[in-house]
């Protein structure tokens, strides 16, 4: 079913989108300043507040990425596994905080992450630069794609929400529950 003419998702976005050109080297310097600086934050939170965040949290797939990050950083060293866990999901969002709960020194990490984090940034604009200069109307093909694998992402998620409200609706139930 196609929305009317002048549905806000059908000509507006497209009126906005094919007029937006945005520069190579300036989508590079943002997505390299925001992984950056993204980083960075992620150090800082670890670093004053990672261990009781992580003692508090109830979430498995977090505790399973702090694992695995630790592990990276006890295996490969401080350098090395801040720049391989820039391509693993998960350690790539634990180990920045992981790091500064571990005390990794401040310029170690600065160092290494900017060298990780140039490189994924960089490579990732560039590969979506080429594939989008060599497949004709690819955001036809990769937005429905990108769209099925934040779906999938999400899905872990909504099952632990909904687990959590079973357990809590259960634990209702049961005569003698603290309330």
């Amino acid at each position: 079913m196609r929305a009317p003419r002048g549905f806000w998702g059908t000509s507006w976005m497209r009126r906005c989108w094919s007029a937006l050109h945005l520069s190579l080297p300036g989508v590079l310097l943002a997505a390299a300043a925001g992984a950056l600086l993204g980083a960075q934050t992620g150090y800082l939170i670890g670093r004053r507040a990672g261990r009781a965040l992580l003692a508090r949290t109830a979430n498995r797939h977090l505790s399973d990425g702090a694992r695995r990050a630790e592990a990276l950083l006890a295996r490969y060293g401080h350098g090395r596994a801040i720049v391989l866990a820039r391509f693993i999901p998960v350690v790539r969002t634990v180990l920045n905080p992981l790091a500064g709960m571990v005390r990794v020194p401040g310029r170690t990490f600065a160092l290494w992450q900017v060298a990780g984090g140039v490189v994924w940034t960089v490579g990732l604009v560039l590969g979506g630069y080429a594939l989008g200069a060599s497949v004709p109307n690819v955001d036809r093909y990769l937005l429905p794609l990108v769209a099925v694998i934040v779906a999938v992402s999400l899905l872990p998620l909504a099952l632990e929400a909904l687990k959590a409200r079973r357990a809590r609706r259960a634990a209702e139930r049961t005569p003698g529950s603290a309330k």
